[in-house]
This record gives structure tokens, sequence and C-alpha cells, in this order.
């Protein structure tokens, strides 16, 4: 029996009886998620104090790597508050860090009965794991949350821990294409700005930037940058859709498609916003064999051919591809690409 286990003596210490670990976002870099989870739903009170405690010091043992300890308190907050998504979600990953595969996916699709907008992710866990189709693009519910989470310390893990360089890639990509090309735009727009990476790279060449961006942190970091003329809150697709039929000549997505499985629709609502001779400029992610597919990391894959293919349905010829690795993940450089494509 351990301290923090429900003891009948109402004198025995227990998780009740001690404030849990102070929770929250990341202080520091060195703080940010882990790779198997690479982003950490934020979360809320279950309603019930003696259930909130235990699933606290379940987390602080997750993250001390006593996995046995945490699963038990995850199990005791359960106990009390069945239909908490989130105890299920921590419960999971306890069970899966440790090997415990199949209780694993059970718990995980528990999370998901649990949690009807999709916000905790458990679909991409399940998928990670081989117990179901990977859906064709996470929830925008995951997508912002999670990111509107991580919004304080984006650029210091991205940039500085990640060695993350996709505008950089996308900006060098340009240059080579040279005159084959436009050189300079009018008007560009940024799917999935974040705090503004791609505009501090690319300003120079776009007379005047708009952005978007599903985590409303994101986008209150992308407007004090003063890069752009707007930045909305809003997913990629209805953003570009929402816009006037050839308004722009240049839909930068830096670090966008690894958040997107089926490219059919983006790449539909790219080629109606652009211009006659207008550039989409993209990173992605490659390995494997299929079209597409949802990583271990939860973040999508794309297969070069796919990517030409889908671009080519949809009246963008592809004028340059190379294979860059866009980040590194534990010091190891990711496999991925960056593409430019035209309208014709």
């Amino acid at each position: 029996m351990h301290w923090w286990s429900i003891e009948p003596c109402g004198l025995c210490l227990n998780a009740d009886m001690i404030a849990p670990p102070e929770s929250g976002k990341p202080k520091s870099v060195s703080d940010a998620p882990s790779a198997l989870h690479p982003l950490q739903p934020r979360r809320e009170s279950s309603g019930d104090s003696a259930a909130d405690g235990r699933f606290a010091w379940g987390q602080a043992a997750l993250e001390d790597g006593d996995l046995a300890a945490a699963a038990e308190l995850f199990e005791q907050a359960l106990e009390r508050v069945p239909a908490w998504g989130p105890a299920w979600m921590a419960l999971a990953e306890a069970h899966e860090r440790s090997g415990r595969l199949d209780v694993a996916i059970e718990a995980y699709r528990q999370a998901a009965v649990h949690d009807a907008n999709g916000r905790l992710g458990a679909e991409l866990r399940l998928a990670a794991l081989g117990a179901a189709q990977a859906p064709a693009q996470p929830s925008n519910a995951y997508v912002s949350e999670l990111f509107d989470q991580y919004a304080q310390n984006f650029e210091a893990h991205l940039v500085e821990r990640l060695g993350y360089r996709g505008p950089e890639l996308i900006a060098g990509a340009l240059d080579r294409l040279g005159s084959s090309i436009r050189t300079h735009f009018a008007r560009g727009l940024d799917i999935g700005c974040g705090t503004g990476l791609a505009a501090r790279i690319l300003r120079a060449r776009v007379d005047h930037f708009d952005g978007a961006d599903l985590a409303p942190a994101m986008v209150s970091q992308a407007r004090r940058t003063g890069l752009y003329g707007r930045v909305e809150v809003a997913d990629a697709v209805s953003f570009l859709i929402a816009e006037s039929a050839g308004s722009a000549d240049l839909v930068v997505a830096a670090d966008v498609l690894v958040y997107l499985g089926d490219l059919a629709p983006l790449l539909a609502a790219v080629s109606q916003v652009l211009s006659a001779g207008g550039v989409f400029a993209v990173t992605a992610q490659t390995g494997g064999t299929e079209s597409w597919a949802l990583g271990p990391d939860l973040r999508y894959r794309h297969a070069p051919a796919y990517l030409e293919e889908t671009g080519r349905q949809h009246g963008l010829s592809l004028k340059l591809i190379e294979h860059l690795w866009a980040r590194r993940e534990k010091g190891v450089e990711v496999p991925g690409l960056v593409a430019v494509f035209a309208k014709a």
C-alpha cells in the first residue's frame, strides 16, 4: 500500500490531505511536453476535489517516471469520477509508457467515449498504436487547445530545442527558383501562422501579409509582431475559402501539413484563393510508403508523389521539391521536404 492510497483510518496520510503539486503550462524549455505526447491538454477540475488531488499526484508520479504509482492514482481518481476523460488519457499514457499496450488501448477508448469534441486526441493515440484508423485530420478542438497552451514557450521550444527552420527552407526554395516564378508578392496568406515565424523571414518579399491560426494565444502573439494586416482565429481551409477567389499571390504553410492527413480540401482552397501564377510554398514530413499516415509522434507524414498528384488535381503545378529536414527530434533530423507549387 502506497502512502497516497485511501486508508480507512481517518488519521492516515493520503493524497486528499496534501496539497497537490502545482500544475499549469511548462515553465521552461526543459519542461516542454514529451515526444510521446508532444502537447498536453489543459486540465479542468473533475468536480470532485479528492479526484483532482489524486490526478495531480498521478501526474507528478508520471513526470518522475513512477508509472505504476501514476496508474494507481489515476485509477483512484476514476473510481470517484468514472466519466473523466483527462484521467482516462493519463491512465492510458502511464500504461503505454510501461509497455502495457492492450490496457493502454482500452483506456484510450474510454477517453474517446468521454471526449465529445475530440479535444483530448484519444483517437490519434489509438491510430498511432494501430488500434484505429487515422482520422483525416485531428479535431480543431485538439489543435486549438494544445497550441493555445503551448504558445508561451512555442518559439523557444521549436527553434532552440528542435532546431526548427521551416520558414528558412521556404525562403531558400523561392530563391533557388529565381525568376521562373514570382519573386515578389502583393498579398500573402500565412496559414497556421503560429507566432509569426514565417512572416519574419518572408515579409520583405510580400507587400501585405494576412494570417490565420487555430489557437487564440498564437494569434495574439502574431498580431503583436505588426507583420500582418490581420490575423484570424480559424483553421486553414475555413480561412482560405472565406477569402475572395484569386485575391492572393502567395500562400505559405510552414509546419502545417503535419497536422493534416488528407490534403485535398486544403489544396482545393489554396487553388481557389490564388491568382494565376500564384505560389504555394510548404514544408512537410515524409516517411513510409502510404500517401499519408499518422506517425508515432502524432504528426502526419506525406509521400512526395501524393503531394505532387493532389496539387496537380487542383491546378497547382509542382515547381520544386527538395528533401530537407525542418526540425529535429531528440537530436535526430526528422525526414521532410520543402515544396513550391504555382497555379496555372
